[in-house]
């Protein structure tokens, strides 16, 4: 008598449903508490391959913890403060160290290599200068800086704003849209490191930092729209190793081959074509 084989089957496994509008994404969320020494502190989300689409997860959040957060002070360069895995970073500041932070991780659950990087760069040791009440820009000024032991200063288009050969450098600066120009026509960015400029803002918000003792290295200024076709943006700078930079044209960035932080800044507009022939003139 023969033995028959036996086959083993799988049951037949219903079919996941698509996801409908509505429908609810698990995320993974961890907590970590950071410890940081006294000093001024740049916390990076380096930018990633595994960052999702318009999501930018992996998203990070740092924040005081519940209790125990006197000495911190925390400046993230996006108004919603989000440290997105496209690159965004948060400044830091401990004056009474050793201290915690609360870094907040949120991930896509089971999604490989979607961990974040997280880089820590330590710009100063102990504690930064407190910070000084922003003054009130004037009503005729169109540029305004926060410079370096001095506050907001402000100059019209055209004019310097800082000044050169002072070695004081500029942590933050907000423009005006022209007359004429829509704010949303008129934006720029601030150079934080080589290949590394701060998101874009629209005229008349503050791009860099107050009282944080971090200098910007530079500028770029876009006009797009109606503004791009009738203007050229000319712009140049002085930084505090002597080194000048410009003018440069629309969409273009003003900073020192070194890296050298910013210490003065001249904005203008003029007709299209004329800031190039005005470099080449320069030379």
């Amino acid at each position: 008598m023969s033995r028959a084989a036996v086959q083993k089957t799988e049951p037949e496994q219903a079919p996941k449903p698509a996801l409908q509008a509505g429908s609810i994404q698990e995320l993974k969320v961890t907590g970590h508490l950071m410890t940081l020494d006294s000093g001024l502190f740049c916390i990076v989300n380096e930018a990633s391959a595994a960052a999702t689409g318009e999501q930018g997860l992996p998203g990070v959040r740092i924040s005081p913890p519940p209790i125990g957060a006197t000495g911190i002070e925390i400046t993230g360069f996006r108004a919603d403060g989000w440290l997105s895995g496209h690159g965004d970073a948060a400044l830091v500041r401990v004056s009474e160290g050793p201290a915690q932070i609360l870094v907040t991780v949120y991930q896509i659950a089971g999604l490989a290599d979607a961990a974040p990087r997280l880089q820590v760069m330590r710009l100063a040791n102990g504690a930064a200068p407190a910070p000084t009440a922003p003054a009130q820009p004037p009503e005729v000024m169109d540029v305004l800086a926060h410079i370096q032991t001095r506050g907001d200063v402000g100059a019209k288009f055209g004019d310097w704003l800082g000044e050169p050969g002072t070695g004081t450098w500029i942590e933050g600066i907000a423009i005006a849209a022209p007359e004429g120009i829509a704010p949303v026509d008129f934006s720029y960015q601030a150079v934080l490191g080589r290949g590394w400029l701060s998101p874009w803002v629209e005229a008349g918000q503050y791009c860099g930092s107050r009282g944080m003792a971090l200098p910007l290295l530079g500028l770029r200024v876009r006009l797009q729209g109606e503004a791009a076709e009738r203007f050229d943006i000319a712009c140049e700078a002085s930084f505090v190793d002597g080194s000048k930079a410009g003018p440069v044209g629309n969409d273009e960035t003003c900073e020192a081959d070194s890296l050298a932080a910013l210490e003065a800044v001249r904005i203008g507009l003029v007709p299209r074509g004329r800031v190039k022939a005005a470099a080449r003139g320069r030379r």
